[in-house]
């Protein structure tokens, strides 16, 4: 039985935005499928909460470099991403919940600022979970990047801009439309969310599942 991923902590950010603890779940059923809305998926009550406006069916997952289980899960995701089908864009979108985990919501988007999010991102997961590095704090993140090539003075001045405190904000109010409790935890197409999965390689199923009923209208 998988467990239920990271709990959710409140996020103590500028502004003292918080993040709602649950959402509750729908319980539309479809006994033909294979995933059942209201189990391990739901049906989003406000649909069509989309994380970008590129008008692609988009995937994303709600993540934390500080989470054992998206550490677990990054080498399915990549290769889910891989996967996909033309025309469906697959996103990362960091999960604040915490004090603890706001630096590496920060780093986040200093790598993708600085574009090498691709070649560090399964890196830092290894790092601090497979080599023990202490990749905790804003400054320890610099010097993870600095030693995969980063400026480390530019990522610090990126990472604590006003910019990426802006998207954080506007990250934790979407998370908190689509009901987040934990991470991993995928969205699709701002309208189903990934809910009470027993594994991994189901929640990659599922996803798949999810997105070829997107492109197919619903159905």
């Amino acid at each position: 039985m998988f467990k239920r991923f990271a709990r959710l902590r409140l996020l103590t950010l500028v502004g003292g935005l918080l993040l709602a603890s649950a959402c509750t779940a729908s319980n539309s059923g479809d006994a033909a499928a294979p995933y059942t809305d209201g189990s391990e998926y739901v049906s989003l009550p406000a649909p069509n909460q989309r994380y970008s406006d590129t008008g692609k069916v988009e995937v994303v997952e709600v993540f934390s470099y500080g989470c054992i289980h998206c550490a677990h899960f990054a080498p399915k995701a990549e290769e889910l991403r891989k996967q996909l089908p033309p025309g469906v864009e697959f996103k990362l979108l960091p999960a604040a919940f915490s004090d603890e985990w706001l630096p590496y919501a920060r780093a986040y988007y200093a790598a993708k600022k600085l574009g090498v999010v691709d070649q560090t991102h399964l890196a830092l997961f290894d790092e601090k979970f497979n080599q023990h590095y202490p990749i905790s704090t804003l400054e320890e993140l610099a010097d993870f990047y600095a030693r995969h090539g980063v400026d480390r003075a530019k990522f610090l001045q990126i990472a604590s801009s006003d910019e990426v405190t802006a998207q954080i904000k506007k990250d934790v109010a979407l998370m908190q439309k689509w009901g987040i409790t934990g991470t991993p935890t995928i969205v699709v197409d701002g309208k189903y969310r990934s809910n009470e999965v027993k594994t991994l390689d189901e929640l990659v199923a599922m996803t798949q599942w999810l997105v070829k009923r997107e492109q197919n209208g619903g159905k």
